[in-house]
């Protein structure tokens, strides 16, 4: 590696730490709290050097009249030291909480803000290691590496400034070793940045391969899958626990490295301490404090080379926070304010491709939803048919071509705006841990009184199972609605959609999780729904979209047939093959 290549490495680590700090600067207050606790704490240590001085003086020249004093000395001085270990203590831990929750808010506010394709090019695993494992290393970074340093540091100044008024020449012969121990740490920080980027991305892999399990262990069970996730699972924790030892042998040979420093240190300064010209003038208690002092200085300063890895290890999980913070979000780059919307959608000449993708999604659409009309979009999967409704709310940019609402270009309305126009169905159903009514009035709409939320009920056929429920509409769903069967969460869905009354209505395969008794339900509540309101449906079962206005058949991105039921069955083309498979038995 060449010097242009390691300073870029290490000015990047270094401007990477100090964004860390940015973050805690806020909290000055409780540096400074920590940092007079700690000062206290460090005088305490010298001051133990120097009381063990006093009590050998005292002894050698039988000074005995002075052990009360003494005695209570040795108390006062651990006080004194308990009373700055806890402030520093305290302090430097509400510091480090508050780091976490600000990070933490920090990077799950990047994460509802970024665009579609980020989530779907990023494992949902490695995204909560990243607010989980990741902030908890930067929070350390910044609070036990400062708390250490602080520490350890005033109490290494402490001893040195003890040392130095007792016998200045001895104490320069162990600060020899000074540089050599800098040497060392140095070495092995960069060695432990690189090996903690590779154990915060093992972590990462661990969360997705167990998390995909937990969320289907059914598919898992059923299919006898359980096996072959424990191999991955297996795998997963055995790169996590190589990279650990990896980073545990650096670490471990770190420590005894700088020991055995300092151990040469004060074997050459008790073999100089013997020399009568070195010595001087020094006392019995003066020369048994300086080497308790010396000794002392072994822990702190031990302590302050472990200081790196752990700075490290926060620089290394802070670039891929800071990674997530500089992701770019969703493009707004809408100035109109919509406030009353007819419904009617233009699309002309639409062209669409995924990032990354080497063919188009969509290809030279041509289409016009009439406000208040109900469109059905039907084909083959990976025909387009729901990329084309993502374009819709904007959950994916970069088109060929035009959308218009009502004459206006999509990209000419204010997202928020634009996106309270539109309700949607999903045909994988969110649901959030709550209740029922937390559920169909979500949001915006979280105001909503019961009247609303219950007449919302009605129209999704909500309450057709909200009597058997212990709470009715105040019943836990459970997370991701685990407690209800499909059918039920799907309803719920419908009769969110129905509460938010917006003018353009998009159904992706609505009615798919519901048994035959509920889909008639569904069709007469939706048939309801659906009146005053631009619908688009997209449906692989052609019963339920048989009344609607216009079907779009869709092959391969393009737009193939269009015309009402009876029309395209006429045809006798797409539309009618896809028919008769549907109904051949």
């Amino acid at each position: 590696m060449s010097d242009s290549t390691k300073a870029a490495g290490q000015d990047s680590g270094w401007h990477i730490y100090r964004r860390i700090l940015i973050h805690v600067k806020p909290l000055w207050y409780g540096f400074v709290a920590s940092f007079i606790g700690y000062a206290i704490y460090g005088a305490g240590q010298a001051l133990a050097a120097k009381w063990l001085e006093m009590v050998v003086d005292a002894v050698q020249r039988n000074a005995f009249d002075q052990r009360l004093w003494l005695a209570l000395s040795v108390v006062g001085i651990f006080l004194l030291r308990g009373i700055g270990a806890f402030i520093g203590n305290y302090s430097m831990s509400y510091v480090a909480r508050e780091t976490v929750h600000t990070l933490r808010t920090r990077v799950f506010e990047s994460l509802l803000r970024l665009p579609t394709h980020y989530y779907h090019q990023n494992p949902s695993g490695e995204m909560l290691s990243r607010l989980t494992y990741n902030v908890e290393q930067v929070t350390g970074a910044v609070t036990n590496a400062i708390k250490i340093s602080i520490r350890e540091g005033l109490t290494v100044v402490g001893l040195l400034g003890y040392m130095i008024y007792l016998n200045w020449k001895l104490t320069l012969i162990f600060l020899a070793a000074g540089p050599f121990i800098g040497i060392v740490v140095s070495i092995a920080s960069k060695r432990m940045r690189r090996l903690s980027r590779h154990l915060q991305s093992s972590v990462g892999d661990i969360t997705s391969v167990a998390s995909e399990a937990i969320r289907g262990f059914q598919v898992v069970r059923i299919f006898g899958g359980a096996p072959a996730e424990h191999n991955r699972f297996k795998r997963a924790s055995e790169q996590n626990k190589r990279q650990s030892m990896k980073l545990v042998v650096t670490q471990s040979l770190n420590t005894p490295a700088v020991q055995l420093l300092i151990a040469l240190a004060m074997a050459t300064l008790l073999f100089m301490a013997m020399d009568p010209v070195v010595l001087g003038g020094m006392t019995t208690g003066g020369f048994v404090a300086f080497l308790t002092a010396a000794g002392m200085l072994t822990k702190p300063v031990r302590q302050l080379t472990e200081v790196s890895p752990i700075i490290q290890k926060g620089i290394a999980a802070a670039e891929s926070l800071f990674g997530v913070i500089d992701e770019p979000g969703e493009q707004d780059t809408g100035t109109r304010e919509l406030k009353e919307t007819r419904g009617e959608l233009v699309l002309r000449n639409l062209s669409y491709q995924y990032p990354g993708s080497q063919t188009q999604a969509l290809r030279d659409i041509n289409l016009c939803l009439p406000a208040g009309k109900t469109v059905a979009l039907v084909g083959r999967s990976g025909s387009g048919k729901s990329t084309l409704a993502s374009l819709i709310p904007r959950f994916n940019d970069g088109w060929q071509g035009e959308i218009l609402l009502d004459g206006l270009p999509l990209q000419e309305i204010r997202l928020e705006s634009l996106r309270r126009q539109i309700s949607l169905v999903n045909q994988q159903v969110v649901l959030f841990d709550g209740s029922i009514a937390d559920n169909i009035a979500y949001g915006a709409m979280a105001g909503a009184s019961e009247e609303l939320i219950l007449a919302a009920a009605e129209a999704a056929h909500v309450t057709e199972f909200l009597e058997r429920l212990p709470d009715g509409i105040h019943t836990l769903v459970g997370e991701n609605g685990v407690l209800l069967s499909g059918g039920q969460r799907q309803r719920i869905a419908i009769a969110r959609a129905i509460l938010k009354d917006a003018p353009l209505l998009i159904l992706d395969e609505a009615t798919s999780a519901l048994d035959t008794e509920s889909e008639r339900h569904i069709q007469a509540a939706l048939a309801e729904v659906v009146k005053g309101r631009t619908t688009l449906v997209i449906a692989h079962r052609l019963s339920t979209i048989e009344s609607a206005d216009l079907i779009v058949v869709m092959e391969e991105g393009r737009i193939v047939e269009q015309g009402s039921h009876q029309q395209l069955l006429d045809k006798a083309g797409a539309y009618a093959k896809l028919h008769a498979m549907q109904f051949q038995v």
